[in-house]
């Protein structure tokens, strides 16, 4: 079985764009968000074929590794008790890395989107479970990055990310085309703006909405924050390039 890497994320914490970054490498067969979509929409397309529980998507994701290296990128909207509960999955069979962002900004941006978001698909908690346990499981830790981090400064964060899990850093992957990805139209309003981007990007306005004041969102907040904390002090540090 070729390499499997995973990118496990916050929901709107530019992973989408990331996975743009990977399928522009081209060495790599990349599915896009395949558990969310199997829990939101009863299944999931690999590689043409569709599969309906987790159990045969994992499966699916083996035999796809058989033919060559695959990456997929997933949000944490949900939990996903098939890839926890299988540790060959977890300790040796795929390169498990994290993506987060402040959930103050995640919560503005899901908001933003959906203002009936509920507590659970901010995803910290979710995304702090999966972290723990594969760290439980292996003896290196986990690649965290942050969203913050990416933006800023794309090619030292890439550069550091490549370098940590064993593959080439291809600096030409950091800009694309603008368009549309066959993968993204089941759920095309969440990607509006990696549609339209040529590379990572900050956000370039603001959401009508105060966080921390909000009845409901800083509840949200106050729970998920230790989480992100914990996660971010683990954060992989880039080093610009002189």
């Amino acid at each position: 079985m070729h390499q499997i890497v995973a990118l496990w994320s916050l929901p709107r914490s530019r992973s989408t764009a990331f996975f743009r970054m990977m399928a522009e490498r081209g060495d790599f067969h990349v599915l896009h968000e395949p558990f969310s979509n199997r829990a939101e929409f009863g299944h999931t397309d690999v590689a043409g074929h569709l599969v309906d529980s987790e159990r045969a998507l994992l499966a699916s994701i083996r035999s796809l590794a058989g033919r060559g290296p695959v990456f997929f990128k997933d949000t944490t909207d949900e939990r996903y008790p098939g890839p926890l509960a299988d540790v060959d999955f977890l300790a040796r069979d795929a390169v498990h890395t994290f993506l987060i962002r402040h959930p103050r900004d995640t919560i503005a941006s899901y908001h933003a989107l959906n203002p009936h978001v509920r507590r659970h698909q901010i995803g910290v908690a979710h995304l702090h479970e999966l972290y723990q346990r594969v760290t439980e499981l292996t003896p290196c830790r986990p690649v965290v990055i942050d969203a913050d981090d990416l933006v800023a400064d794309p090619e030292a964060t890439v550069r550091a990310y490549c370098d940590r899990i064993g593959i080439p850093y291809l600096p030409e992957a950091l800009t694309w085309a603008p368009g549309d990805r066959v993968e993204w139209r089941s759920t095309a309003r969440w990607h509006g703006d990696v549609r339209a981007s040529t590379g990572f990007t900050a956000d370039t306005g603001t959401h009508d909405v105060d966080v921390v004041d909000h009845p409901v969102l800083a509840g949200h907040l106050a729970h998920h924050l230790p989480f992100y904390q914990e996660l971010h002090r683990h954060r992989l540090i880039p080093h610009p390039a002189r």
